[in-house]
């Protein structure tokens, strides 16, 4: 498969596994608001759920990496630590002022899928991809 072949059937592939995180998180922060009602204990739970399936999924059949991963997961870790506490900080900003859950969990979604996929493809598997045994 050429390059551009590539890159865009692992864009593809991204962008699924992205969607069914994304529907994890929706659906785990809709159960959860249903009993908490602060934004952020929610975001935050299902947050981590929606990582790590996208992190499984991606690692292995995205990627098809090899890496080690307690190094890969830690990497990711990194990324959400910086990820998480401002999108957290900003969503809850955004609650205070009216703006509502779902959007704001909308938007949240989107910058996490652009955000991380770069990092995953520049940073998290770089020299690293196509590297899995079948």
């Amino acid at each position: 498969m050429n390059d551009k072949k590539k890159q865009l059937w692992q864009t593809v592939k991204f962008t699924l596994f992205s969607i069914s995180a994304g529907i994890i998180q929706i659906g785990s922060f809709a159960l959860l608001e249903i009993f908490i009602q602060d934004y952020w204990i929610p975001y935050l739970i299902s947050l981590v759920l929606s990582i790590i399936w996208n992190f499984t999924l991606n690692r292995r059949y995205t990627f098809k990496s090899a890496a080690n991963v307690p190094i890969a997961m830690a990497k990711v870790f990194g990324f959400y630590l910086v990820f998480t506490p401002l999108s957290t900080y900003l969503g809850n900003l955004a609650e205070k002022a009216g703006i509502n859950d779902f959007l704001i969990l909308i938007v949240t979604l989107l910058a996490n899928f652009v955000l991380e996929f770069l990092f995953c493809k520049l940073v998290v598997y770089r020299g690293q991809e196509d590297t899995l045994e079948k």
